[in-house]
């Protein structure tokens, strides 16, 4: 049996429905992402979980029985916020004692539980500590502890890593997957950001527009989108409008208006005729000089509009014959080489046929 189960939640504000008849489970340990863009029903799903909003609609299960009617101080569950929420007035130690103080704890447990989880955070040296003396990293652990220190079924991250700066959040992404392995609870973790959803989670939920559009393990959801929405939303990629020219076992044959045709890889039964497009990832593509060969059957050629240099990789933007701008990430393996091709420079783009995927209309 699931830890969590969703089953058919709606949550409706006036006319407009935030949420719309989603379905869901979580399994006992898993770190399980909700994530799409502002407005997309997540934190409100979020709320209802905690017991902040209930729903229109469905049923909610925690261990088997309903969450309905349970406030949210007896739900055993945990929610940590972007904005940190703790007590100015209180000491570090003073913030994670809180919630067990609420639930009638001795002093002794109460100290020894506030020992243990300042361990885990490493932050054993700032008990003593008030949040305006330290980091935001620290202060996002201080959080972290509080909603860990009576140990929840469930916590709830609401966008946690959001006020940190770039370098920091990564830094945070590699803490919290340590920390869920150790302490074994279940995070059901909302975000924007692709790339955080993308290295923390056990499996995905994308939504838009009050609906789950994919669930799926982080690779899947990169390398098999279900849709354009997901494939758009997840990382970069390139969109082709095709139609299907012809279909066998092995090979899907793909028309591509003023470019030609494009050779890729389908099991499924596709039909002559059928309109969608070609999803590509930018670095499954390889950019070449004219005078360059590659034996690939996808070979394009354009000329270089724009790139951009970052470091190990180099983003290049390639028009093709069509006026279709491509892009594609090429490595900056070569040593003394810091850029393959210059801006206006003819080029050809070329790809294996097993990469990228169709995607119907």
């Amino acid at each position: 049996m699931a830890l969590l189960e969703i089953r058919n939640v709606t949550r409706r504000f006036g006319d407009f429905k935030a949420v719309d008849a989603v379905s869901f489970s979580i399994e006992a340990g898993e770190f399980f992402t909700l994530l799409g863009p502002s407005g997309c029903g997540k934190t409100t799903i979020l709320r209802m979980i905690a017991g902040f909003d209930d729903p229109d609609a469905g049923v909610m299960l925690l261990d088997g029985q309903p969450l309905t009617g349970i406030p949210p101080e007896r739900r055993p569950v945990h929610t940590v916020f972007q904005s940190y929420a703790l007590f100015p007035h209180m000491t570090v130690a003073g913030n994670i004692a809180f919630p067990l103080e609420m639930a009638g704890k001795s002093r002794d447990e109460i100290a020894r539980r506030v020992a243990e989880t300042l361990a885990l955070v490493h932050l054993e040296d700032k008990g003593g500590s008030y949040p305006h003396e330290l980091s935001g990293g620290q202060k996002q652990r201080v959080a972290l502890a509080r909603g860990l220190v009576n140990r929840p079924r469930l916590l709830l991250l609401d966008e946690p890593l959001g006020a940190l700066d770039a370098k920091l959040r990564v830094e945070m992404q590699s803490e919290l997957i340590t920390l869920q392995r150790e302490v074994g609870i279940t995070f059901v973790f909302v975000t924007h950001s692709q790339q955080e959803a993308l290295a923390l989670s056990h499996r995905i939920a994308v939504m838009n527009r009050g609906r789950i559009e994919q669930l799926d393990e982080p690779d899947k959801l990169y390398g098999l989108p279900a849709n354009r929405f997901v494939a758009d939303f997840i990382g970069k990629i390139n969109l082709i409008e095709v139609e299907v020219a012809a279909a066998s076992k092995v090979l899907l044959t793909l028309k591509a208006a003023g470019l030609g045709e494009i050779a890729a890889a389908d099991a499924r039964p596709l039909q002559p005729g059928e309109r969608g497009c070609f999803a590509l990832r930018p670095e499954q593509i390889r950019v070449y000089g004219r005078k360059e060969s590659a034996d690939l059957k996808n070979r394009f050629d354009g000329s270089v509009k724009e790139l951009l240099y970052l470091g190990d990789v180099t983003h290049y933007k390639v028009v093709l014959a069509n006026g279709f701008a491509i892009e594609a990430l090429m490595p900056n393996a070569a040593p003394g080489r810091a850029k393959f091709h210059e801006v206006g420079d003819a080029v050809t783009v070329c790809w294996r046929h097993d990469a990228g995927i169709f995607l119907r209309d």
